[in-house]
């Protein structure tokens, strides 16, 4: 059998390996920052990004990195201010964009937005253009991601010590940000806005319980996910199920097996040499 870009299937399977290796590395750091409903907000915000760039006639994917990126810096001005508890902030303006986005779409006379491929993704129909957006920006993110790797993990571990150290963390967070706008922008097409939140948390949930370090973790959750898309498309020609949903339930699937393979393994490790030493005595 011959594989060409021209199959629908090949296409949806680089986009979604493209996906799944930022969104990996990514998600970690959102796990280590207690962040998971900063991806909540980041999507409703892609969905104010959306139905701006209809109203402005603007390219999609462009006007939710626009959306997205507004949205974390003045998350992360107005925590800085410390005005009120960052869980508070998020949950405000999560819904003050979905808001935002859903007035702006009653603006438009003639619909043309697919509320269903854009809530839950339609890998299996990106175009060649979507895979030069998709892997273009994962290439981006993930080197911009590999430059403040080192100070934005210190800045995680202790935000006072690295400034000590001379991390310049308000712009390593905003360059954070801006990444995560980028992903959350190309991930949409593939898992849709309801959805990036899971790409970005279970494989690196996943990883978290085999990982000795930060780069362990990373290395492993972009494995998962990589699983978790080809599982998950495999799943939806089988079966004929939508392949945004498909890819997030493989995910929760190795997510399930994990539990007692992991708790299998730190048995074997550490568990037995105790009883060994113990006999000895």
């Amino acid at each position: 059998m011959t594989w060409s870009l021209d199959d629908f299937v090949v296409r949806a399977l680089i986009a979604g390996i493209g996906v799944a290796l930022v969104a990996g590395p990514l998600g970690c750091f959102i796990i280590w920052r207690r962040m998971a409903f900063f991806g909540a907000t980041m999507s409703h915000a892609a969905l104010l990004g959306v139905s701006l760039a209809f109203l402005l006639n603007i390219n999609v994917t462009l006007g939710i990195i626009g959306a997205c990126t507004v949205t974390a810096l003045i998350l992360l001005s107005l925590m800085r201010l410390r005005v009120l508890p960052s869980d508070t902030l998020l949950g405000l303006l999560a819904h003050a964009s979905l808001a935002l986005g859903l007035v702006a779409i009653s603006f438009q006379d003639t619909l043309r937005i697919d509320l269903l491929s854009l809530l839950f993704g339609d890998i299996l129909s990106v175009s060649r253009g979507d895979l030069g957006w998709i892997l273009g920006g994962g290439a981006v993110a993930l080197a911009a991601l590999a430059l403040i790797w080192r100070p934005l993990l210190s800045a995680t571990v202790h935000e006072e010590l690295a400034q000590v150290e001379g991390v310049r963390v308000r712009l390593v967070q905003a360059a954070f940000v801006l990444v995560m706008a980028v992903v959350v922008a190309i991930a949409m097409k593939i898992v849709g806005l309801l959805l990036i939140i899971s790409l970005l948390l279970i494989p690196p949930a996943v990883a978290r319980r085999f990982a000795t370090t930060p780069e362990v973790m990373a290395f492993v959750a972009a494995l998962v996910g990589v699983l978790s898309v080809i599982g998950g498309i495999e799943a939806s020609l089988v079966w004929d199920t939508p392949a945004g949903p498909s890819i997030v339930t493989a995910a929760t699937v190795l997510f399930v097996i994990s539990l007692p393979l992991s708790s299998a393994i730190w048995h074997a490790l550490f568990r037995k040499p105790k009883k060994a030493h113990h006999h000895d005595h």
